[in-house]
C-alpha cells in the first residue's frame, strides 16, 4: 500500500515530537537525580542533628518547582490570596499526573505533611527523616491501617501543620473526577480545620497517566475558598460540597 507524502510528513512529526518529548521528561528527571543527592548530602545531616525539616523542605521544595518549569511546564495559580497562612488547613486535590505533587504542594503556604506508603518508613535514613517531617505512613489496602493513618494525620493536623491529600485515592486518565475517599472527611470531621479544594488541570496534557513524556502545557492551579467542616451536618453534605468545589474548576468538557 503506498503512503503519501502528507502522512509520512506527519507520521515523522509525531515521531520527532515523541522523541523531543521523552528528552524533556529524561532532562526533568535527571535534574531531579542530581538535586536529590545535594538535598541529601546538606539536608540530612542537619535535619538529624537539629530534628528541624525546615530546611530540607524548603530544598524539595524548591527542586520539585524547578524540575518540572525546565521542561517548559507553565503553572497558572488562582485564589492562592483566599488563603491565611496564620491558619492550619486539609488541602484536598484531584490527581490526573504524576506532575501534580511537584506543582501543587510547592504553593501550599507553610510546610504541608502528605500521606505516603507505610513501606518507604522501613528504608533507612530516608525513614527517619520522613518521621522527622511528620508524614503519615498509611497502608491503602488495610481498612484498619487506614483508620490508623487518620489518627497520626490528626496528630500532625493539631501541631499546626498543613495536610495535602489527593481526594480520589488514585489518577484520573481522562482527567474527570474519581469517587472520593471518605477517610479524609473523618479527619476534617475530627480536627474542624478548614478543608480548601485544589482543581488542577492541565497536567492531563502536560503528562497524561501512563504516558513517560512531558510537553510544555499551561496547568492552572485554583484555590477554592476554605470550606468549614462545621457548617455541614453531614459527611456526605461536606463531601458533596468539596467535589462540587473541585468539579467547578476543571474545563467544562471534563467536568462530571
Amino acid at each position: 500500500m503506498e503512503r503519501s507524502e502528507t502522512g509520512v510528513q506527519v507520521e515523522g512529526y509525531e515521531g520527532l515530537e515523541k522523541a523531543v518529548s521523552a528528552i524533556r521528561t529524561v532532562l526533568m528527571l535527571v535534574f531531579w537525580a542530581l538535586a536529590l543527592p545535594f538535598a541529601a548530602l546538606t539536608g540530612f545531616p542537619w535535619t538529624y542533628l537539629t530534628k528541624d525539616i525546615s530546611y530540607l523542605y524548603r530544598t524539595c521544595m524548591w527542586g520539585a518547582w524547578t524540575g518540572v518549569r525546565i521542561v517548559g511546564v507553565r503553572v497558572k495559580t488562582v485564589g492562592l490570596e483566599t488563603i491565611d497562612p496564620a491558619r492550619t488547613y486539609i488541602f484536598m486535590s484531584n490527581h490526573i499526573s504524576n506532575l501534580d505533587p511537584p506543582i501543587t504542594i510547592p504553593l501550599i503556604p507553610r510546610r504541608t505533611s502528605v500521606m505516603v506508603k507505610k513501606e518507604l518508613f522501613k528504608m533507612p535514613i530516608l525513614g527517619p527523616i520522613m518521621t522527622i517531617g511528620s508524614l503519615v505512613p498509611v497502608d491503602r489496602g488495610n481498612r484498619d491501617a487506614g483508620i490508623s493513618a487518620v489518627r497520626e494525620a490528626s496528630k500532625v493536623i493539631n501541631s499546626g501543620i498543613n495536610m495535602t491529600i489527593y481526594i480520589e485515592g488514585g489518577r484520573s486518565f481522562d482527567g474527570r473526577l474519581l469517587p472520593f475517599k471518605k477517610g479524609p472527611f473523618y479527619l476534617a470531621e475530627e480536627c474542624q480545620v478548614p478543608i480548601v479544594p485544589i482543581t488542577i488541570s492541565g497536567t492531563e496534557r502536560a503528562m497524561p497517566k501512563a504516558r513517560f513524556g512531558v510537553q510544555p502545557e499551561l496547568v492552572t492551579v485554583k484555590f477554592h475558598e476554605p470550606i468549614e467542616p462545621a457548617d455541614f451536618g453531614t459527611r456526605e453534605a461536606l463531601m458533596a460540597k468539596v467535589r462540587a468545589a473541585i468539579n467547578s474548576g476543571l474545563p467544562p468538557d471534563l467536568q462530571g
